[in-house]
């Protein structure tokens, strides 16, 4: 059974969606089978590995709402080992539909049931917000990612976050855990950068990652050229970041995987 991880946090520009890509592609250059699951309207994901939006025939929109199985939806990508289930435009309209559904909180999990048998790692990725299609990801996962910006207000808007992550477990999926906090963007030489990093790793002790995410410009351009940094500029500081991130989450999931 592949490990399923739910990169979450509400605040939109924490570095989300680049640690969801540039984790799933650094775990398959790593000789695994991984899956990205792109719940995110925007579809940066989607792009962000290299796949034309507006060429997919469907997308995780027909899964979710018209019960499209998603084995007719995965797309493979150029990285070796590393498939996608796409997003377009059209998931923004998806809570509205998804409103009136039986269970309509385990849609997505209900979704990949059947290939979480065929992948050592699926990687969800979530829109800025806390609505129904976020509660689907966490429902549907057992472990969390939380980036976190290391930027002023940095913990603004995570007790929301920690009560939604609580009333899921509770109610909906006991399995779920954070299992990683990540700091993205920090900029080596602002104190106010140290100050945010010392401020998360108080809160949330030793489930923060001592990987730090450097800003960097390689980083920022290689969502452009449809690549993970871990591709587009494997040298890069960024790049040596999440490979080693990577690891870490490699050596939490060691044991289940032998």
């Amino acid at each position: 059974m592949g490990a399923l991880y739910v990169v979450v946090n509400q605040k939109g520009g924490v570095g989300k969606t680049t640690t969801a890509v540039n984790v799933a592609a650094a775990i398959a250059l790593a000789d695994r089978r991984v899956l990205l699951v792109d719940v995110d309207p925007q579809g940066n994901a989607t792009s962000g590995v290299g796949i034309e939006k507006s060429k997919l025939p469907s997308s995780i929109y027909q899964v979710l709402v018209d019960d499209l199985p998603v084995e007719e939806v995965v797309v493979r990508t150029s990285i070796q080992g590393l498939d996608i289930v796409p997003s377009t435009l059209d998931l923004a309209g998806a809570e509205i539909e998804l409103m009136t559904r039986i269970s309509r909180e385990q849609v997505l999990k209900h979704a990949l049931e059947p290939l979480k048998d065929r992948y050592d790692y699926i990687f969800v990725d979530t829109p800025p917000s806390l609505g129904l299609l976020t509660i689907n990801c966490l429902t549907a996962c057992e472990k969390a990612i939380v980036p976190i910006q290391c930027e002023y207000y940095a913990l603004e808007g995570i007790s929301q976050l920690m009560r939604t992550i609580d009333l899921v477990r509770r109610r909906l999926n006991p399995n779920l855990r954070i299992a990683h906090v990540l700091l993205t963007m920090k900029h080596p030489r602002l104190r106010l950068a140290q100050q945010v990093e010392e401020e998360v790793r108080g809160y949330f002790g030793g489930i923060v990652s001592p990987v730090v995410i450097p800003r960097n410009v390689r980083l920022s351009e290689a969502p452009s050229f449809g690549l993970p940094v871990v591709v587009y500029d494997p040298k890069s500081r960024g790049a040596e970041a999440y490979r080693q991130f990577a690891l870490e989450v490699m050596g939490d999931d060691a044991q289940r995987i032998g």
